[in-house]
């Protein structure tokens, strides 16, 4: 089985004019928006528009997790992410796992995984305050321009925000539910790499990997399950992944460990579920390699069609989905050893007409 190679980004001008950023300038911008995004979350209601204003371009746009979505500047930024966030979590303090950067295309970026750690005590998204810690799973990716935040993708696991605010509104999940840990390697939020080799590597591995993907033993005429699941043990994505690969998956799937957990919480699932489906129609926004790292995202990177129930548990609808995605891989022992996988569970389950506030809200 071929792995062929292909752009994964989204389509731009030829002719357009690519930005090779240096370095040295990456761990600056890393360093600057690690302490905006710090000020930003550890805000008073008072100093939150301040802080958002030093760190946002006057015309940002914010891509959200359901139900935030889609929003454009600075005073929709404040008043229907943050200001209701520390409204609700008044000690809210911000814990970053793994802090990334580089440039795709013509643009320049800062991504990060981290948890937004407060006291829960008042109603938030309509969830009822338990007046206990909360961990919200975070995950960003940052456009820059002028040292400033001009574009943001904000993914913060609301379903995993239910589960600990004691609900469980969906089918179990097929992986352990936990608390995402940080880079076995220690370094995820503190390195600084100036290898544009390593990085390059890092960055190629795991984008040949993601296209090993489009080898789909699934497609075959009269395949059984079981077969598939043979065929994706030894499926060339075998290649890239360490013998004690962790998978951290979403709040609704879970984490897995090494290739046939993947496989078995994962992988088989979802390509049985959506036998039909794109990764590529629309394509990457960001790709980035930084030193042992790298990342990419989608919005949106996957269409597909909702075609069985082995996939969260729901009967087949048929319905055209498209998915909220980002892929964090930490290259290690020359293969890779983790990758978090931010996938906005809650927003897949509205487009298959399944409404998770709805069920907790017949819950309490």
């Amino acid at each position: 089985m071929q792995i062929e190679d292909f752009k994964t980004g989204i389509k731009v001008d030829p002719n357009l004019k690519t930005i090779n950023l240096d370095p040295k300038e990456n761990v600056q911008n890393k360093k600057n928006i690690r302490a905006l995004l710090k000020n930003i979350v550890e805000s008073s209601l008072s100093s939150l528009k301040k802080n958002l204003e030093k760190a946002y371009h006057s015309e940002a746009e914010l891509n959200g997790f359901y139900p935030i979505n889609e929003i454009k500047g600075i005073d929709a930024i404040e008043q229907l992410l943050w200001e209701p966030l520390l409204t609700s979590f008044p000690d809210l303090e911000r814990r970053d796992n793994l802090i990334i950067g580089g440039s795709f295309q013509d643009k320049i970026f800062v991504s990060c995984i981290s948890h937004l750690t407060g006291t829960f005590t008042k109603p938030w998204l309509n969830i009822p305050a338990t007046k206990k810690t909360i961990h919200l799973r975070l995950c960003e990716v940052h456009q820059l321009k002028d040292n400033k935040i001009i574009k943001s993708y904000v993914l913060i696991d609301i379903m995993d925000f239910i589960r600990q605010a004691g609900f469980w509104p969906i089918n179990p999940s097929l992986g352990i539910e936990e608390m995402w840990p940080g880079p076995i390697i220690g370094n995820g939020s503190s390195f600084e790499n100036l290898d544009i080799k390593l990085s390059k590597e890092s960055l190629s591995q795991g984008l040949t990997m993601q296209r090993s993907l489009n080898i789909k033993p699934e497609s075959e005429e009269g395949i059984t399950n079981q077969e598939i699941r043979n065929k994706l043990i030894d499926h060339p994505q075998k290649d890239f992944w360490h013998k004690k690969m962790m998978w951290y998956g979403p709040c609704g799937i879970g984490t897995a460990r090494g290739l046939e957990g993947f496989v078995d919480h994962h992988q088989l699932p979802f390509r049985l579920t959506f036998k039909e489906r794109n990764y590529w129609k629309i394509g990457h926004y960001v790709e980035l390699g930084d030193g042992s790292y790298s990342m990419t995202g989608g919005w949106h990177s996957i269409t597909a069609t909702h075609g069985s129930k082995d996939w969260l548990g729901y009967e087949p609808t048929q319905k055209q989905i498209t998915m909220r995605v980002m892929d964090f891989y930490l290259h290690d022992e020359g293969l890779i050893r983790e990758n978090w996988v931010p996938i906005d569970i809650v927003h897949i389950l509205k487009q298959l007409d399944i409404d998770v506030f709805k069920l907790v809200e017949k819950m309490r």
